[in-house]
């Protein structure tokens, strides 16, 4: 039993992850791209299917496509995706500028991370309480019960704080110039 909370749990923390790396941070980042969707032939396919990203500089992205005829949607993908990034198209590559972040900026990134970290907590507490309700559910004494409960506290704890360290890092390289 225990292993399948942890396995949820973890599933929580990767989710937290993969929302954490899509916030910006004045540097390049491949990952900021995923999720992005090409039309490719009429069909919506994933930009990194598509082509190879890479990062020459810290500021600047450079995404390659394996089809040089695919150049335009790409650029339409990244212009809809709103990145607040203007994607510059050369007929080889389309190069990515990351503008510089402004303080303000930064600390409405940072309030978002913090939403994303509660957001992750939250999930993490819901986990816990469906795991007490089945522990509660179950035929045995008390103190195995009381014993129960409080691995799946331990379980939380140490959870919240893995949930508090990478918001911790997140907050640090968003504020750092």
């Amino acid at each position: 039993m225990n292993l399948e909370i942890e396995s949820k749990m973890g599933k929580a923390i990767e989710s937290l992850d993969n929302r954490l790396v899509n916030i910006r941070a004045g540097r390049a980042n491949p990952a900021m791209l995923n999720g992005i969707m090409v039309s490719y032939y009429g069909t919506p396919t994933p930009l990194k299917q598509l082509a190879n990203i890479t990062v020459p500089e810290a500021t600047e992205l450079m995404v390659k496509p394996f089809d040089k005829g695919i150049l335009k949607e790409i650029e339409r993908a990244i212009n809809e995706a709103n990145l607040g990034i203007n994607p510059t198209n050369n007929g080889e590559v389309v190069i990515l500028k990351v503008p510089q972040l402004t303080e303000e900026t930064r600390r409405d990134y940072v309030k978002q991370a913090k939403a994303i970290a509660e957001e992750a907590k939250i999930a993490l507490r819901n986990i816990r309480q469906d795991a007490n309700n089945d522990i509660k559910k179950l035929e045995i004494t008390e103190d195995e019960q009381k014993r129960e409960l409080d691995k799946v506290q331990e379980l939380i704890n140490k959870y919240n704080k893995i949930v508090d360290e990478k918001l911790g890092v997140k907050e640090k390289e968003l504020m750092s110039i």
